[in-house]
């Protein structure tokens, strides 16, 4: 059984798990906005839909206070505390539920971490300065994404590969490698592949055809492709279209390895990952 260590709390990855996304922003690329009212964060809104995922079957909820978006502005340290920080500490006290904050900053990281977070996620592999050794000194789990390019704003220029999926491997070993040298055990951390980050739809498409080969570094697999534009570009649809597209990527992140899947739509998304696993497991013990 593999078992995620979050702060103190333990996450059953012997299964696969869904995150529901919780942006506390007001221009993320698909619900930036939804928990605002009269233009001002709303902590009670926030705490409404957070109940809802895990209604719906969510075992994490990822919050993020800013935007990862293609171009996205960057937020500055202050702003990004007020958005997220009142949020954790109202979740973690009114839900049963893992809670992840997703951002690179370092300030952020400490005052989640002392919040009641359970994991970080950091789009920039903690990159920024201080930021490794912030998430080091905690407990948490910490989640470690491959991304082309030195942040959102710039990844999408020009992304090139010469194989794409073995760049990402290489990446992600060397993340597990510095991670290990400085004590942080494997069972706190996760690799993200980084769909849409730093990537062309084809690099997308070969990466997700491809993802078995990330299983081999040994550490659990976070897969986020819910509503992003591989799925638009693919099928032609926009963002408040993409729901079919994105479960079908679902069902062969799962069926590839993926452990952890972060997603908008909760209850589809449980749905799609246990009808896979299901089949899998079948298939498994008629070969036992």
């Amino acid at each position: 059984m593999t078992v995620l260590q979050c702060a103190g709390r333990k996450l059953d990855l012997s299964t696969a798990q869904v995150m529901g996304i919780l942006n506390v922003t007001p221009d993320s690329f698909s619900d930036g906005g939804s928990v605002y009212s009269d233009r001002k964060l709303s902590v009670e809104m926030a705490l409404r839909k957070a109940i809802q995922m895990v209604d719906e079957g969510a075992t994490l909820i990822d919050i993020g206070g800013e935007s990862t978006r293609p171009g996205a502005d960057p937020v500055p340290v202050e702003e990004e505390l007020e958005r997220v920080i009142p949020v954790v500490e109202r979740l973690s006290q009114e839900i049963d539920v893992i809670l992840s904050v997703d951002t690179s900053a370092p300030e952020v990281m400490r005052a989640a971490a002392d919040a009641g977070a359970g994991l970080l996620n950091d789009v920039r592999s903690f990159s920024r300065p201080g930021a490794f050794e912030v998430a080091a000194s905690t407990e948490l789990a910490l989640c470690v994404m491959h991304m082309q390019g030195s942040s959102p704003a710039t990844m999408q220029l020009k992304p090139e590969y010469e194989d794409v999926t073995e760049e990402v491997e290489h990446f992600l070993q060397f993340q597990l490698q510095r991670c290990s040298d400085v004590g942080i055990a494997q069972d706190r951390l996760l690799l993200d592949p980084g769909f849409g980050f730093g990537k062309t739809l084809q690099h997308n498409l070969e990466l997700l055809n491809r993802m078995e080969r990330l299983q081999g570094l040994g550490a659990p697999l976070l897969v986020g492709t819910s509503r992003k534009s591989m799925v638009g570009m693919t099928l032609n649809k926009p963002v408040d279209q993409r729901l079919y597209g994105s479960l079908a990527t679902v069902a062969l992140a799962i069926s590839k390895g993926a452990k952890i899947i972060r997603a908008h739509d909760v209850a589809p998304t449980v749905d799609v990952v246990r009808m896979t696993e299901a089949v899998i497991n079948e298939k498994a013990e008629s070969n036992g």
